[in-house]
């Protein structure tokens, strides 16, 4: 089994640390391309463009399935992905995780990048999956590109001031840029509010990882051989992981159990 991933840099380490424990005997192929970033202030079109880019070096390595672990190509290259690689190719999307997190009841933030907050896609999905709860949009200009980089005091500010827009009373957080999830639990802590129940995160890594399985008839199998294979592609050429990735548990998890070849 092989399974591709692309995002803009390493947002896509969530989701493929979510594959390797769903199936260890899967081979991965994560495509990114780092030195176009920020893609949040570019245009439709060359998001679009630079997606189907890397898409096209992670189908040379002709995976079964291709996850878009980035919410930006999502919003905005998913249709032209899937007119390129469908039915052939299944592509999965990542769509922020409102939905569990209005199940709750609310209150609910959605930290997102400045792009995306207010856009009529989040609302759209907010008015669809969030109707009657309270809902704050949160956004996080230069978190992202921090955690990309790993920039520790560029992070900190980050995440201490989306905290201090976010209500004191939200029970749940979804983290719309699959960045984010790198440092859930600094979100976390800059959040949680003493004396209240713990504050939930929701991620969307682990959805569209079994989403992925599913699109190809495959089943989470966590007991198999952890001898799956890891390929990384930086703007379309073969590389070892970033040595930022390597800052977070994601990264070196996923070079410990499956170094690169």
């Amino acid at each position: 089994m092989k399974i591709a991933l692309m995002d803009s840099g390493i947002g896509l380490l969530a989701a493929a640390t979510a594959v390797r424990r769903l199936r260890p005997d899967a081979d991965l192929i994560l495509s990114s391309d780092p030195d176009t970033l920020p893609w949040g202030p570019r245009t439709p079109e060359d998001v679009t463009g630079l997606s189907l880019a890397i898409a096209e070096a992670a189908a040379l390595h002709r995976p079964e399935a291709l996850i878009v672990a980035c919410n930006t190509a999502s919003v905005h290259a998913l249709p032209a992905l899937r007119a390129r690689f469908e039915p052939d190719l299944p592509v999965i999307g990542t769509v922020p995780a409102i939905k569990p997190a209005a199940s709750g009841g609310g209150p609910v933030a959605i930290w997102a990048t400045p792009a995306t907050t207010g856009s009529p896609y989040q609302r759209g999905l907010i008015r669809e999956f969030a109707d009657g709860v309270a809902v704050t949009e949160v956004p996080c200009p230069g978190l992202a590109d921090a955690v990309q980089y790993a920039d520790e005091a560029a992070i900190d500010a980050a995440v201490a001031a989306a905290a201090a827009l976010t209500p004191p009373d939200v029970r749940a957080v979804v983290l719309g840029c699959t960045h984010y999830e790198l440092v859930a639990d600094r979100i976390r802590a800059a959040v949680q509010q003493p004396g209240l129940p713990p504050l939930v995160l929701h991620g969307s890594a682990g959805a569209v990882a079994a989403q992925a399985l599913r699109r190809i008839g495959e089943r989470p199998a966590p007991e198999a051989p952890a001898d799956g294979s890891l390929t990384v592609l930086l703007g379309g050429q073969p590389a070892a992981l970033p040595a930022s990735a390597l800052m977070y548990v994601e990264g070196r998890q996923l070079q410990a159990v499956t170094p690169v070849r």
